[in-house]
């Protein structure tokens, strides 16, 4: 076989072996919103049953995460993969941690769904994390469904409602300080709902992430630590229209 045809044979088989790496990151992906929604659920209906299942099925996002990452390793070992195609692989690898961290964030919902379950009254405390839990929920399923088509535009859209989010959370803490300064009683309670509210923020900031990695996979530039609105600023054309 001459060089020119190997090349082409390494670079179907790198093609076949990341796209089935693409279909495990969807599938956690699709593990993860599952336990995101059960949690937010659990909590909001004070189910004690699915909470304790939101609470011990972590495992299986994380065994996804432990074999991708193996995928990712060996691909690396045998391919040695460089410019877009290493872009590919390295997305993929923060992508799994996040979505792992999403896992981790979702468990804690469910642990504290059954801790509210067994307490009575509060149901005045969870006032606005609905709508919280809602919007991080809309910002994973943006996340994912951009990773999924590669698509910059979503995802820089997606990551620009982080700052929506962090709103939302800061309105709520208020609201509970409010809570547990006009009753002390309520404190235990409160501070079980305010640690559900941030595990719904890093929620969204996870996903911001996933968006971030996105723009990376496709075009290569690295927009960590720089706002999402100076980006979109910047890919616009001169004279274009935001719409």
């Amino acid at each position: 076989m001459d060089k020119k045809n190997l090349g082409r044979h390494i670079s179907a088989q790198f093609d076949e072996e990341m796209e089935d790496v693409r279909n495990k990151v969807l599938e956690m992906g699709g593990l993860v919103e599952k336990q995101v929604g059960d949690g937010l659920r659990a909590l909001l209906e004070r189910d004690t049953r699915l909470g304790k299942i939101v609470a011990t099925s972590d495992y299986q996002i994380n065994r996804l995460e432990v074999d991708i990452d193996e995928d990712c390793t060996q691909i690396i070992a045998r391919r040695q993969p460089a410019a877009s195609d290493l872009r590919v692989v390295l997305t993929v690898i923060k992508t799994i941690t996040d979505l792992e961290r999403i896992g981790d964030q979702a468990e804690k919902l469910g642990r504290f769904a059954v801790e509210l379950a067994e307490q009575r009254g509060g149901d005045d405390l969870m006032i606005g994390i609905e709508s919280l839990g809602e919007h991080s929920m809309r910002m994973l399923n943006g996340a994912l469904d951009a990773y999924a088509r590669m698509d910059v535009a979503a995802a820089l859209a997606v990551g620009a409602e982080d700052a929506r989010v962090n709103r939302e959370y800061d309105a709520v803490l208020r609201q509970l300080i409010t809570h547990m300064m006009e009753d002390p009683r309520s404190i235990r309670a409160a501070l079980r709902v305010q640690w559900c509210a941030r595990a719904l923020e890093r929620i969204s900031n996870h996903a911001t992430n996933i968006c971030e990695y996105v723009v990376y996979m496709v075009s290569g530039r690295n927009i960590r630590h720089t706002s999402i609105e100076q980006v979109i600023a910047e890919l616009q054309p001169p004279g274009g229209s935001k719409d």
